[in-house]
C-alpha cells in the first residue's frame, strides 16, 4: 500500500492495515471504523487502499456501474442485456464530505421536468459513483443525523431510493463503508456504529526513531512524489496479488463447527447486542484463513476476529470506554476449544465465560464513609487548600425529563428543541431560494393553475415553471448547546449528595448524547470560577471532567454565571443559529465577597435580558429548605427542578406536578 508513512510509525496502525485488506479480500465484511487521535495517518492508510482492489468490470455508458455479467434490473439506465461483454475500470473510492446535501448523497430529481414532462431525470449522487466501491466518510462522527439515516438504509438494503411528491427512483447501492473519526469531537450513533464491520484505534508512536523516520519518508514523497511511489511499487504489487490469490481462495475456506462455536461463545460472553457480530467475525475469521492461505479457520483466526469485530459493539453508553478484556477472550476461545463435535457439559461457561473476574467497582456503597457534614468546607480555603474535598464516584445515571429551549430555531439537525428543519412535517410553503429540495406539491399546483390558460394549455397535463414551483417548509428538531454550571463548592462537599449530584449531570450528559447536542462545563468553587470543558461534541469528555471534579471552599455563585455568560458569547460568534440551554447545578448560596446574593442576582439577569434558556437543577436537601435555588431560577427566567423531578419517571415529581397545577 503506498503511503508516505511507515505503518510501525503509528500505534494500532498494523491492526488497520489488516482491517483494510481483509474487507478488500472479503467485501462481505462490511468495512472500518478507524478511530484516533489527529495527524495518525488514518486517511493516507484509507486512500491507499483503491490501489490494491482489483478492477470492476461495468456496463459501457451505465452511471451506476452495473455488472455486466448479471445488471440491475431495475437501473435508471437500464435495461441492460445480461451476459454481455463490459469494460473495466479501477475500482473507485467515494469520498462524503461531512457538510454534503441530502441531494448530494443519493442524487438529485428534476422535479419541473417530473411535473410538466413526465420524464425521469435523474441526477446520480455519492452512493451511485461509490457502487461496487469505497464509500469514505472522514470525521464521520461529524455527520448530519439526516445523511446518517440515508447510510443505514443503503447499507441495509444495498439500495438508495430517491422519492420525491410520488416520483420514485432506485438504484444499486452496494458499498464498502470505511470512516475516520477522532473521539474526542464525539461518538458515533449506536446504530451507524454498528453498521462498521470493523474497528481498529490509532495512536502516535512515542518512539523518536520511528517518528523521525515518519518525517523522513513524509519529506522525500514531498520531494518526489511519483519517485517515491516507483520505490514502494514492487512491495505494492507484490501485495496486490497476494489480496487477488486470497479471493481466489476464499470459496474454499471451512468454517468449521468448533470455529462457530467460539464465535458464538464469544459474543455471548461479552453480552453483544444482536447477531450482527456473529456473523461478522465469521466473515473476518474466514477472510484471515484465506489472506493467510489456508483452507480452515483456526482459532487464532477467531481471536484476531473478535479484537476487530467486538470492541465498537460492547459499549453500553458513550461513556463506555471501547476495547476488550483479552484475558476473558482467551479463557472463552480455550473453553469451547474442541473438534467439530459438540461437547454436551460446554454449557457452563456460555455467557459467564468469563466469570471469576471481580468487578472493578461496587458502586457507591459505602459513600457515606468519611463524609464530611453538609456544610463542610465552607469558608474554607480556594482549589487547592486544606478544604478541597477528594472527587466522589456519580451515582448510576438515569433516564431524565427533556429540557429544551422555548421557540423555535434553526440550528443544527439534533433532537432537543423544535426548529425549521429541512426535514420534519411539513408546516407550509415559499418560494425556493436557490434548488428546489422539498417540493410542496399543493402550493405548486396552486400557483400554477391561474395561468394555465394564458400559457395555452390545450392537454391533461399542467403547465408548470419556476416560478410556480414551492419550496415545503418543515419543522422538525435541533441539537443545542447546553452549557452546565456546577456549584462545586463546600456547601455541595457532601459525598452522598456530590454523588447524586453528578449522577444527575451525568444523566443530562447521557441525553444530550442522544439528541445530538453540544455540551460544556463550567464549575465554581473557592474564589473563581473556571472553564472545564469548552463546548463540544464530546460528551465522554465531560463526563470525564466531571468525574474528577474536586469539591470544597466558598461559593462563588456570580462569579460561576458571569464565566457562563462569556463562554456563551464566544460561542454565539462560532456557531450563532444553535441556542444554548444552561443547565445551573447548585443549592443556590451564594458567600464570598461582597454582597455576593446581590451580585450574583445581578449576572442571573444578564441571561434573563438576553432570552437565554435556563433550568437551575435545586440540589438544596434536608428537612429545612431556603428556596434559594428557586429565587436564582427567577432571576434567570428559568425553571427550577429538584433532583427527583429531573427523573423522567419520578413519582415525586409526578405528585409535585398535579400539587402545583391544582394550587
Amino acid at each position: 500500500m503506498t503511503t508516505p508513512f511507515p505503518f510501525t510509525a503509528v500505534v494500532g496502525q498494523d491492526d488497520l492495515r489488516l482491517a483494510l485488506l481483509l474487507n478488500a479480500v472479503s467485501p462481505s465484511v462490511g468495512g472500518v471504523l478507524v478511530r484516533g487521535e489527529k495527524g495518525t495517518a488514518k486517511s493516507t492508510a484509507v486512500r491507499a487502499l483503491t490501489s490494491l482492489l482489483p478492477e470492476v468490470a461495468v456496463v459501457p455508458g451505465c452511471r451506476f456501474s452495473c455488472d455486466p455479467v448479471s445488471p440491475d434490473p431495475g437501473c435508471p439506465d437500464g435495461p441492460h442485456e445480461g451476459g454481455g461483454g463490459g469494460t473495466s475500470r479501477p475500482a473507485r473510492m467515494v469520498e462524503l464530505p461531512v457538510g454534503a446535501s441530502e441531494d448530494r448523497l443519493v442524487g438529485a430529481l428534476d422535479i419541473e421536468r417530473a411535473l410538466a414532462e413526465g420524464v425521469k431525470a435523474f441526477e446520480p449522487g455519492l452512493l451511485a459513483a461509490a457502487h461496487r466501491g469505497i464509500l469514505y466518510v472522514d470525521e464521520v462522527n461529524l455527520l448530519h443525523d439526516h445523511l446518517v439515516d440515508l447510510l443505514l438504509d443503503a447499507a441495509a438494503m444495498g439500495a438508495s431510493y430517491v422519492e420525491r411528491e410520488g416520483v420514485s427512483v432506485r438504484h444499486a447501492a452496494r458499498f464498502l463503508l470505511v470512516g475516520t473519526m477522532n473521539p474526542e469531537e464525539g461518538e458515533l450513533r449506536p446504530q451507524l456504529l454498528d453498521r462498521f464491520g470493523l474497528t481498529v484505534e490509532v495512536a502516535a508512536s512515542r518512539e523518536p526513531d520511528q517518528r523521525v523516520e515518519v518525517v523522513r519518508r513524509r519529506l522525500a514523497y514531498d520531494d518526489d512524489p511519483a519517485g517515491f511511489a516507483a520505490r514502494w511499487a514492487d512491495e505494492e504489487a507484490a501485495v496486490r496479488q497476494r489480496v487477488v490469490a486470497a479471493r481466489e481462495l476464499l470459496p474454499s475456506v471451512r468454517l468449521g463447527d468448533a470455529a462457530l462455536r467460539q464465535i458464538a461463545a464469544t459474543c455471548a460472553a461479552f453480552e453483544v447486542d444482536g447477531m450482527r457480530a456473529d456473523i461478522v467475525m465469521a466473515r473476518t475469521a474466514t477472510a484471515l484463513a484465506a489472506w493467510a492461505g489456508r483452507t480452515d479457520v483456526l482459532a487464532e483466526d477467531v481471536r484476531q476476529a473478535a479484537l476487530l469485530a467486538l470492541p465498537h459493539r460492547r459499549r453500553r453508553n458513550p461513556f463506555d470506554a471501547p476495547g476488550l478484556d483479552e484475558d476473558k477472550l482467551d479463557q472463552t476461545l480455550e473453553e469451547f476449544a474442541g473438534d467439530d463435535d459438540p461437547d454436551p457439559d460446554g454449557d457452563g461457561g456460555g455467557p459467564g465465560g468469563g466469570g471469576g473476574q471481580p468487578e472493578p467497582d461496587e458502586g457507591p456503597a459505602d459513600a457515606g464513609a468519611g463524609a464530611a457534614p453538609p456544610e463542610a468546607g465552607e469558608g474554607e480555603p480556594a482549589p487547592g487548600g486544606a478544604g478541597e474535598q477528594s472527587p466522589v464516584r456519580a451515582a448510576e445515571p438515569f433516564r431524565t425529563k427533556v429540557l429544551s429551549v422555548p421557540g423555535i430555531g434553526e440550528g443544527a439537525a439534533g433532537r432537543r428543541s423544535r426548529a425549521r428543519t429541512e426535514h420534519g412535517r411539513t408546516t407550509g410553503a415559499r418560494r425556493p431560494e436557490g434548488a428546489l429540495t422539498k417540493l410542496h406539491l399543493a402550493a405548486t399546483v396552486r400557483a400554477a393553475a391561474p395561468h394555465q390558460r394564458a400559457r395555452g394549455r390545450s392537454g391533461r397535463g399542467l403547465v408548470v415553471r419556476r416560478d410556480d414551483l414551492r419550496q415545503a417548509t418543515r419543522e422538525g428538531r435541533e441539537g443545542n448547546l447546553v452549557l452546565f454550571v456546577v456549584d462545586a463548592s463546600g456547601s455541595m462537599a457532601a459525598r452522598q449528595r456530590m454523588s447524586a449530584v453528578k449522577g444527575a449531570v451525568l444523566s443530562l450528559l447521557l441525553d444530550a448524547y442522544q439528541r445530538r447536542d453540544k455540551v460544556g462545563l463550567v464549575t465554581f468553587r473557592g474564589s473563581a470560577a473556571e472553564v472545564a470543558l469548552p463546548p463540544t461534541s464530546s460528551v465522554d469528555a465531560a463526563a470525564a471532567r466531571l468525574e474528577s471534579l474536586p469539591t470544597g471552599g466558598r461559593t462563588p455563585l456570580a462569579a460561576g454565571l458571569l464565566k457562563a455568560h462569556d463562554v456563551l458569547r464566544v460561542e454565539r460568534l462560532r456557531d450563532p443559529a444553535r441556542r444554548a440551554l444552561v443547565v445551573v447545578v447548585t443549592d443556590g448560596r451564594a458567600t464570598g465577597g461582597p454582597e455576593p446574593v446581590a451580585l450574583a442576582a445581578r449576572a442571573a439577569r444578564l441571561f434573563a435580558a438576553e432570552g437565554i434558556a435556563s433550568v437551575v437543577v435545586d440540589c438544596e436537601s434536608g428537612p429545612v429548605r431556603l428556596g434559594l435555588a428557586g429565587q436564582l431560577a427567577g432571576e434567570l427566567g428559568g425553571t427550577a427542578v429538584t433532583l427527583d423531578e429531573l427523573r423522567a419517571d419520578s413519582i415525586a415529581g409526578l405528585v409535585k406536578d398535579v400539587q402545583r397545577r391544582a394550587a
